[in-house]
């Protein structure tokens, strides 16, 4: 299971300003942000209600049932064709690799709402692919909802590494090289490339992760 916890709500806003989007939509997930309770109804209705205060409208939102599942995703996003379409932009209460699977279903800008702070294990045969490593410092709000630092074989935050040829990854070289991928979504969505993206702060890293969702919580940490 994935731990999330808020983002800070003024880098979300800022976020938005920055593709000028007026009209929002929500995403969720059923699984484990709900359970954390980051991205379960009630979440979701606190970010519709500071979204509406700082002067911006809510197009609709959802809960998809498995965030960081693709086609589910994918099915899930065309239901809410119509409410996604009139948005600017999408906001994603869901771990980081949930942002991206949202962001390879839709062609709106997509920014995350939360931080993935920590995996649990889950125990069970079949194939994965590693789309976040959960830093706690994420990225992706920059980089078109694609995470170089676990994309990248060689975690480059900044652009291509001189082994790249032909737009192919040099380590990996059956696949296209993650910054390609990166300055082709932002293009598509009209979007400029920040000129650097600062080093990695690995304070917020911690190993080990732990959790104690009895305790008191902070009124202030990740309040909108």
């Amino acid at each position: 299971m994935i731990i999330t916890k808020p983002r800070d709500w003024t880098r979300i806003l800022g976020n938005l300003d920055e593709v000028g989007a007026k009209r929002v939509f929500i995403m969720g997930c059923g699984q484990c942000a709900s359970v954390a309770g980051t991205g379960d109804e009630k979440a979701i209705l606190q970010a519709k209600a500071a979204l509406e205060q700082s002067g911006r409208e809510v197009t609709g939102w959802a809960i998809g049932e498995v965030a960081c599942h693709l086609a589910a995703m994918r099915l899930e996003t065309r239901k809410r064709h119509g409410e996604i379409e009139s948005a600017d932009a999408v906001l994603v209460l869901t771990c980081g690799s949930g942002v991206q699977t949202v962001a390879d279903s839709v062609d709106k800008p997509v920014f995350p709402g939360l931080e993935s702070v920590f995996l649990g294990n889950v125990i069970r045969h079949g194939v994965f692919e590693e789309r976040c490593q959960m830093c706690g410092d994420c990225v992706l709000d920059l980089t078109a909802g694609i995470c170089p630092v676990t994309t990248c074989p060689k975690g480059l935050l900044n652009g291509p590494c001189g082994g790249m040829w032909a737009g192919k990854c040099e380590v990996l070289t059956d696949r296209e090289c993650t910054h390609v991928r990166i300055q082709r979504r932002l293009a598509e969505q009209g979007r400029t490339r920040v000129a650097e993206i600062p080093a990695k702060d690995f304070s917020k890293k911690l190993k080990p992760g732990s959790i104690n969702m009895r305790a008191p919580k902070d009124e202030g940490e990740g309040k909108p």
